[in-house]
Formats: C-alpha cells, structure tokens, sequence
C-alpha cells in the first residue's frame, strides 16, 4: 500500500505539516508506505482549457503537476491539505489540483482520498467540502475520521496544541488504511464494478 500526501500551505514546516506528519505516523505504523510532497511554495499556474494534455497525455505546462502524475498513478491513496484562505483551499494547490485531475487519464476510480483543512478559526468546512470534489467525480471513496477533517493553529507550531485535532488525524489515517487495504481485497476477490460509456448532456445545445 501506498500513500501520496500533498502538503499545499507555503509553509514547509506550518500547521498543515503537523496535521500530515501526524497521520503519517498511523500509515507507517500500519504498513502503507507514504510520500510526502509540499506543493504549496510551488510556482503553479491554473489550467488553461487548452486540452492539450488530451494529444499528448500530460499538461503543456511541464511542472509539478506532471511530476505528480506517475506518483498518483500507483498510490492507493491520496491525502490533500491545505490552509484555510477566504474559507477556501490555497489557489496553488488549487490550480495543481486542476490540472493533475484533468490532465491524467489513468484510472482512479476506487483510489481512497482523504482532504485536511487547517485555520487558526473558521473556513474549515468550507475547505473540506471543495477538497472532497476532486474526489467525488473521479468515482474515489473518502476516508473519513472521528470529525470533519480539521486542524486548528494561527502562528506555525500551534497545530500541535490542538489536541482533538491531532486525534481526528491519527483516526482518519487509520480509517484510511483499512478501507485502502479492504478495496485491495475486493479488487482480488470480485475485481471493480462495470463502468458505464461517458454520457455528456449540455443544458445548451
């Protein structure tokens, strides 16, 4: 098993790396082998809708996003965080979001997600809820926790006071090695359901 944790805050060593450090604690100790990748100090662009990637199976822009796309491809599980701005995900991880998720064709349907919101306050909801997108329309279970997936802290270091937080951490990681390993073994024993012809309806034709 193995896990790909993108860390999206500018801040190598801020609240959001505490909260993944803290889950990746939990997959170590269950065996899933995890990377941890900081994209948020990243010089990432937002998509361009030129459909390139469509011809040449990657992203124009030759960046992170394309070196994301093979560590992606084989990881069993995706972890995505990000602080908290204007109640909504840092625009870097954003835009890399964007791109990866469009840009590769490579199957995800039952990969796990999971998504971590960080604030010193209020937002973290808000986040999470964008977050779980991506996973949503490329057919990913969410791993969930013992709460919604948050993490609280203002200045860098915070996030290791905030008790709770850390124990939603810890329960999300364990949750989510189980239901990686659980979909493994259903993969073996009964293989993915059968997936349906694209079907595209405009409301303006």
């Amino acid at each position: 098993m193995k896990v790909l944790m993108l860390n999206g805050s500018p801040r190598a060593n801020g609240n959001t790396a505490i909260a993944l450090r803290e889950m990746e604690k939990e997959f170590l100790n269950a065996g899933v082998e995890v990377e941890i990748i900081h994209i948020g100090n990243q010089n990432v662009r937002g998509c361009i809708a030129c459909t390139s990637c469509k011809k040449n199976g990657k992203c124009v822009f030759d960046d992170i996003v394309n070196e994301l796309s093979p560590k992606f491809e084989v990881a069993d599980g995706l972890v995505v965080a990000s602080p908290v701005y204007y109640a909504s995900a840092n625009a870097t991880l954003t835009a890399c979001l964007d791109r990866l998720f469009y840009s590769t064709s490579f199957e995800k349907r039952f990969k796990v997600g999971a998504s971590v919101a960080v604030a010193r306050r209020g937002g973290c909801s808000a986040t999470f809820d964008q977050l779980n997108k991506y996973f949503t329309i490329s057919e990913m279970p969410i791993a969930s926790g013992l709460y919604w997936n948050s993490v609280h802290g203002g200045v860098p270091g915070e996030g290791s006071q905030d008790a709770e937080g850390l124990k939603v951490m810890r329960s999300l990681a364990k949750n989510m090695a189980f239901l990686m390993k659980s979909i493994a073994l259903g993969k073996e024993s009964y293989g993915l359901p059968e997936k349906e012809a694209p079907v595209f309806t405009n409301f303006i034709r």
